[in-house]
C-alpha cells in the first residue's frame, strides 16, 4: 500500500484519537507522529524517539489498534518505528542517515533562538482573578490560605515544602496562582506549572537533547509551584526528574508548593522517597465550604461581576452546589448570563428557569441503605464488610461501587458518604468515585454491572 495512503489513514486515526485522549497526551505523544506504511496485517507509525515509541507501545497500543482497525474495517496490529525528521524510516527503527547507523538517535533541532523553554509562568497562563484578595477565607481553608501567604512572603523559611490538597473545585489552583502573582509583585523568580505541563516539557527536553537546559530552568527559581501533582503517578522517569529538582531547590532554601487531590501518603503510583518528602514541611487541606462560606463566595463573585444578587437567589445557588466552588461559580455565571440575554432582573423565578436545563427530570435520589444492600447482594459481600476496615480485593471493589452509587444516585455529600462507609475521609471517597468513573469509561462491562445493581435498588 502506498505511503500516502498510510498517511491518510493515520490522519483519520489522529482525528479520532484527539477526541478520546486528553489534550496534553495527544500533544505530547501523538501530534507529531506519521503513518508510514501497511505491511500485511500491520500498520506502522513513525515516531521521533525511543522514549515516545516505548510510551505509545505500552500505554496506548490497544486504543491505537482499535482506532486504526475501525477505520480499515478489519483487525490490525500497530507497530511504532523511529522515523527521521522527514518522517521516513529505514524499517529498523533507526532514521536514514546516509547509510550510517548512528549510535544515538539524532533529532532535528530548531535554531537556538527557538529552542529556549518558554516560561510556564507567563501572564497568559495565570488567571488575573486568582489573587489572594479575591480568595474568600473561611474555617475550611484558613490554614492553606495562611500557609500560601507565608510561602511567598518568606520563601523557604516556614513551610517548605507546602502541600495543599482537596477534592476538585475548592481553590487549590486559585491559591497556587495567587502565590505566583504575588511573587511577580515582589519580583521573586517563580514558576507556576501543572504536573502535565512539567511532564510535557521534560519529555520535549529529552527528545530534543536539551535536558541540561530544562534542569537549569527549573532548579534556579525561588519558588516552584506545581499544580495537580497526582498526575505524576506511575510516570517513573518524570518522578525521578522531579525528585532531583525538589532536592536541589529544597537544599538551596527555595520554596516548593504542590497541590493534589489527596494527602501525600495516599498518592497512587508514587515512590516512597518522593511522597515522604512532601510531608517534610506542612500538609494543609481545604474542606468543602459551609453554606455561609458559599453565600460569601457568591456575594464576592456578584460584586466582581457588578450584579445585584438577592439573598433568596443566593440561597438557591448555595444549596445546589454544596462541595465545589467552581461549580458554584458556574451556576452564578449561568444565571447572570440568562438575565442579561433576557434583559430581566435576577429573581428566584429566573434562577429556576436558568438552572432547569441542568436538572432534567429524574427519579428521586436512591435510598442509601437500599444501595448498600443492592451492592452487598450483587457482590456477595456483607454490608458490615463494605463499611468495615478490610482491604481485601472483593470487598474493596464492592466498597468503591458503593461510594460511586451513594455519591451519584443518592446525591450525598462526600462527608455523608464517608460517614456511611465507616467514617472514611473525603479523599478516600474521591479516589473510589474516580476509580469507578474511569472503569466505566474504559470498560463497557463496568457500566453493565452498575446498571444491574441500579435495577435492583430502583425496584
Amino acid at each position: 500500500m502506498a505511503e500516502s495512503t498510510a498517511e491518510r489513514i493515520w490522519h483519520a486515526a489522529l482525528g479520532q484519537l484527539e477526541i478520546h485522549v486528553t489534550r496534553s497526551n495527544f500533544d505530547t505523544w501523538l501530534k507529531d507522529t506519521t503513518g508510514l506504511r501497511v505491511d500485511g496485517d500491520t500498520f506502522v507509525v513513525g515516531v521521533h524517539s525511543e522514549f515516545i515509541k516505548e510510551w505509545l507501545s505500552t500505554r496506548m497500543g490497544s486504543v491505537v489498534c482499535e482506532t486504526v482497525g475501525g477505520i480499515l474495517g478489519q483487525p490490525i496490529r500497530v507497530e511504532f518505528e523511529i522515523a527521521g525528521s522527514n518522517g521516513h524510516s529505514n524499517g529498523h527503527g533507526v532514521p536514514n542517515t546516509n547509510g550510517h547507523r548512528p549510535t544515538t538517535l539524532p533529532l532535528e533541532k530548531a535554531p537556538a533562538s527557538q529552542r529556549a523553554i518558554s516560561s510556564p509562568a507567563t501572564p497568559h497562563r495565570l488567571n488575573p482573578r486568582y489573587t489572594f484578595a479575591s480568595f474568600v477565607v473561611a474555617e475550611s481553608n484558613r490554614l492553606a490560605f495562611a500557609a500560601a501567604n507565608a510561602a511567598v512572603e518568606s520563601p523557604g523559611e516556614d513551610y517548605n515544602p507546602l502541600f495543599i490538597y482537596s477534592q476538585p473545585g475548592l481553590g487549590k489552583t486559585h491559591l497556587l496562582q495567587a502565590i505566583a502573582q504575588r511573587a511577580e509583585e515582589l519580583q521573586r523568580d517563580a514558576i507556576y506549572i501543572t504536573s502535565e505541563q512539567f511532564t510535557n516539557e521534560f519529555v520535549s527536553a529529552i527528545a530534543q537533547g536539551r535536558p541540561d537546559e530544562f534542569r537549569r530552568r527549573f532548579r534556579s527559581v525561588q519558588l516552584l509551584l506545581v499544580d495537580d501533582i497526582q498526575f505524576l503517578g506511575s510516570k517513573n522517569r518524570t518522578q525521578e526528574e522531579f525528585f532531583y529538582t525538589f532536592n536541589d531547590l529544597h537544599s538551596d532554601g527555595c520554596q516548593v508548593v504542590v497541590t493534589a487531590d489527596r494527602p501525600p501518603s495516599t498518592l497512587p503510583g508514587f515512590e516512597g522517597r518522593l511522597s515522604s518528602r512532601f510531608q517534610w514541611g506542612l500538609v494543609a487541606d481545604i474542606q468543602p465550604p459551609s453554606e455561609e462560606t458559599r453565600l460569601a463566595i457568591l456575594s464576592a463573585k456578584a460584586i466582581e461581576q457588578r450584579v445585584k444578587l438577592a439573598p433568596d437567589v443566593a440561597h438557591i445557588l448555595a444549596r445546589k452546589a454544596t462541595d465545589n466552588v467552581r461549580e458554584l461559580e458556574g451556576l452564578l455565571n449561568r444565571v447572570v448570563a440568562h438575565a442579561r440575554l433576557t434583559n430581566e432582573p435576577i429573581s428566584p423565578d429566573l434562577a429556576a428557569r436558568a438552572l432547569a436545563a441542568l436538572s432534567p427530570a429524574s427519579p428521586c435520589p436512591g435510598d442509601p441503605q437500599a444501595i448498600l444492600q443492592a451492592v452487598s447482594s450483587y457482590f456477595g459481600v456483607p454490608v458490615a464488610a463494605i463499611t468495615g476496615k478490610s482491604r481485601a480485593k472483593p470487598i474493596a471493589e464492592a466498597r468503591h461501587v458503593a461510594m460511586y452509587l451513594l455519591r451519584e444516585d443518592a446525591d450525598l455529600a462526600l462527608k455523608q458518604v464517608g460517614l456511611i462507609l465507616g467514617h472514611r475521609d473525603h479523599s478516600t471517597i474521591i479516589h473510589g468515585v474516580q476509580k469507578i468513573t474511569r472503569s466505566i469509561a474504559a470498560d463497557a462491562r463496568a457500566g453493565a454491572q452498575l446498571a444491574d445493581i441500579r435495577s435492583s435498588f430502583s425496584r
